[in-house]
Order: structure tokens, then sequence, then C-alpha cells
């Protein structure tokens, strides 16, 4: 099993590389890269926190000195608590990616474990993602389940 570790700000540019890799495998290539540098920068600054709300989990590639296999990202929330969930803490898993000709080694399985285990570590029992059908295996395995809540959206 590979081994996964916390990234830290100088992967910023490899986990946006990663995010593009993703983007591009679900809605088809993407041209617009203008927001790849502010991206990579709000994640340097984020990752510098030495108590983030956001956080990534990563694998590096075998053979790049510096480059990244895989990713998984997540950041907590708070809301009022509630029945199921009474400190309102709510985790929420996003930008989970793999290169491409490295898939199906474990890679993005590792980065979860751990990035879940950080979840538990802060007491969050409650745990959100958005699943594409490529990875709905992974999550159901770890214990995600679909859930009946409905989604809505505004965007400005």
């Amino acid at each position: 099993m590979s081994q996964a570790r916390r990234a830290v700000p100088a992967d910023a540019e490899e986990l946006v590389r990663l995010r593009k890799v993703m983007l591009d495998s679900i809605r088809g290539p993407v041209p617009d890269t203008g927001w790849q540098a502010s991206t990579a920068e709000t994640l340097r600054k984020r990752l510098a926190d030495p108590d983030p709300t956001l956080i990534a989990f990563v694998v590096d590639t075998p053979d790049r000195p510096g480059g990244l296999a895989a990713c998984a990202t997540g950041t907590i929330e708070y809301r009022l608590g509630g029945p199921g969930n009474p400190t309102g803490a709510l985790g929420y898993v996003f930008n989970v990616a793999t290169d491409p000709e490295l898939r199906r080694r474990g890679y993005s399985r590792a980065c979860m474990e751990a990035l879940l285990g950080w979840f538990r570590e802060r007491g969050v029992r409650k745990i959100d993602l958005h699943a594409s059908q490529e990875g709905e295996p992974l999550y159901a395995s770890l214990g995600f389940v679909r859930t009946p809540d409905p989604s809505m959206r505004l965007t400005f």
C-alpha cells in the first residue's frame, strides 16, 4: 500500500494540475487555464495554516521527483448542531484525483484513508462528497452511501 502524506505549500502547483486532470476526466478537456495561478496561490496559503480547515493528502509519483500521483482534499465547515451531528462539524471531500497512467495502484485509497483519519481526529463524524461513476466503488468501500438530499446552487 502506498503511503500518503499531508500536502505542503510546495505541492500547490501539482495539486492544481491534478485538479485539471480530474475536471478534464469529468467534463472533457477544460481549455480555460486562467484559474490555475490564483488557485495555486490560495492553496499555498491554506496549506501553510498550522490549524487548517482545508487539507490535502497526496502520494508522490514514484519516478518523478516533485510530482504527485494522487490527491484527496477536504474541508471542515461548522454549522448548527442537530440530531446525528450535535457538534455541527461537517467534512467535505473533493478533488480526489489520480494521474491516468498511475491508476489502480491504491493511491487514491491511501489519500482518502489519510483524509478520513484527519476528520476522525478532529471529531468530524459526518462527511459528504460528490462521486464520479469511476470513484463511487472506492467511496462505497470506505463506507459512503448515497443520500436522498437534493442539492441546489446559486452562482453569482
